[in-house]
């Protein structure tokens, strides 16, 4: 006999999940050893998955921590996965490791910041790109998406400004279609509606190589100005291998590698860090 359950329950949230990863019930119950059948009845609410299923169906479903715990409470069961301050005990470890890489990382730059793209750490070769910069886009809580594309923040200072905001709008879009976040939503929002500095409309993607040529970068740099230099960074982002905490589930450490020889020359020229 099959149990019925409310048809507001987790159902129509793993449907939400299923849909948007644009997978059919018979593609999901095969990656998740079940049966379409299966599916369809606790998407309608006439089963009710057990624990373990909720969190399989998850996993294939890459739903992130945060709406792991969702998906838990709209079936009945207690949240598996703790949200700790950052300033936690329990994540004392973390922090100092995080701090050492940083510091390590000098004097290149390198942030961590949590799924909003608030900031939640950085080394001191970030402060020198954000030197001179307005009270009020420094003010905490610092925002990177809006502190690099505000037309009174790093944005007239991107020699690229037109790639690299693409590529920065281009990775918030894919994050927002992985978490429902209203609050990443809403910085998407508040950062596409700013106007581009004057001048940056006339600096489009660079010349393509000639069949004889060589693209002088290894991927998209973002080329910024700084004392007179124009410095040349490429990125990378890291996240946690199976988090089991939503805080660290959501932190992601951007490094910043000096894509040429004058940007490495640059820095390691600028007097060191006070301790």
């Amino acid at each position: 006999m099959t149990t019925v359950v409310s048809d507001t329950g987790v159902g129509p949230l793993l449907r939400g999940w299923r849909e948007q990863r644009r997978l059919s019930q018979l593609e999901l119950a095969l990656r998740a050893d079940s049966s379409a059948r299966h599916i369809s009845f606790v998407e309608t609410g006439r089963s009710r998955p057990s624990e373990e299923m909720v969190l399989k169906l998850a996993e294939h479903l890459e739903v992130p921590v945060r709406e792991r715990n969702a998906l838990l409470l709209a079936a009945g069961y207690a949240p598996r996965y703790a949200e700790s301050p950052l300033d936690a005990p329990r994540l004392e470890t973390l922090r100092e490791g995080i701090g050492r890489l940083l510091q390590g990382y000098e004097p290149f730059p390198a942030l961590v910041v949590d799924g909003s793209y608030t900031v939640v750490a950085a080394n001191r070769a970030i402060g020198l790109l954000l030197d001179g910069l307005p009270e009020h886009l420094l003010a905490p809580p610092l925002n990177a998406m809006r502190i690099t594309l505000h037309p009174e923040g790093l944005a007239p200072r991107i020699r690229n400004l037109r790639e690299w905001r693409g590529h920065l709008l281009h990775q918030m879009e894919r994050q927002i279609g992985l978490a429902r976040s209203e609050s990443l939503r809403a910085l998407y929002a508040e950062v596409t509606a700013y106007p581009l500095p004057p001048g940056s409309d006339a600096e489009g993607a660079p010349e393509a190589p000639g069949p004889e040529e060589v693209y002088p970068y290894f991927a998209l740099p973002l080329r910024i100005e700084h004392g007179g230099q124009v410095l040349s960074f490429v990125s990378s982002i890291s996240t946690f291998n199976t988090p089991l905490d939503v805080t660290v589930a959501e932190l992601a450490i951007e490094t910043f590698l000096p894509a040429d020889p004058a940007t490495v020359a640059y820095l390691q020229s600028l007097p060191p860090f006070d301790d």
